[in-house]
């Protein structure tokens, strides 16, 4: 598949400044790199994106990105910056940001998230290219469950455990546990522009697709425990090539 400059696709990185489990996490560095610096390189190695930008609130986040090598073309507004405001409104502004500043419209907005370092160039392309070949409204990167299998949730009632939704046989192995069942990773939305901006949604759609992360580049980092694993599986990544 070629992109030959008749699909325009944007990239897009939210990067807020106000992170509350580990202050300015965005840039905190791991292996000498800050967070969002990972997503990036990776971003600007794809053969599929138009234009990449981050949308950020902060202004250190914001010279930091310019250094790596990524636009942040603007500091984004108070109210697409709170811990309420959604992803979906800070896309927004910036897909209108983008499209009024250049005059055109996108066809398909894939967002980056930079908590999820470790995903490659391969996995933004690969998503790109299956949301284009399917004509899916989104493709959103998935991993498998294994010891989290909904059959293995309970909730707790009167000090009883009772089965969450499905039933467990007792002394079922991990192994034997069906059908596969898989979580949002995060990492990456591959949305058609229109989904994004007229539905007001990423995902949840009958028209939406999953991509299947590795676990081992599902990683999503939020606290210091996350930026210890982390940090581990870029080492061995590191020590791989």
């Amino acid at each position: 598949m070629n992109n030959d400059s008749e699909l325009r696709i944007l990239g897009l990185t939210l990067a807020r400044g106000g992170s509350k489990s580990v202050p300015k996490k965005n840039i905190k560095k791991i292996e000498g790199m800050p967070l969002i610096g990972y997503t990036i390189v990776e971003a600007l190695k794809s053969q599929y994106l138009t234009r990449y930008i981050v949308s950020t609130d902060d202004e250190d986040i914001q010279k930091i990105v310019i250094k790596l090598g990524a636009e942040a073309p603007f500091l984004r507004p108070s109210e697409y910056s709170t811990d309420e405001a959604s992803s979906v409104s800070a896309m927004q502004h910036a897909v209108k940001w983008v499209e009024q500043q250049e005059g055109v419209k996108y066809d398909y907005v894939v967002e980056l998230m930079c908590t999820n370092p470790l995903k490659t160039v391969e996995d933004i392309d690969l998503s790109i290219e299956k949301l284009i070949s399917t004509n899916s409204d989104s493709v959103i990167a998935v991993h498998k469950l294994e010891d989290h299998h909904p059959i293995r949730i309970k909730k707790i009632i009167n000090d009883k455990i009772i089965d969450f939704c499905l039933p467990e046989s007792p002394e079922t192995r991990r192994q034997d546990l069906k059908p596969d069942a898989f979580i949002r990773s995060g990492s990456i939305y591959a949305l058609k522009r229109d989904h994004l901006m007229i539905d007001n949604s990423r995902y949840g759609s009958e028209k939406s697709r999953p991509y299947i992360l590795p676990a081992e580049r599902a990683i999503n980092v939020d606290t210091e425990i996350d930026f210890m694993i982390a940090e581990v599986l870029i080492k061995k990544k590191e020590n791989e090539l």
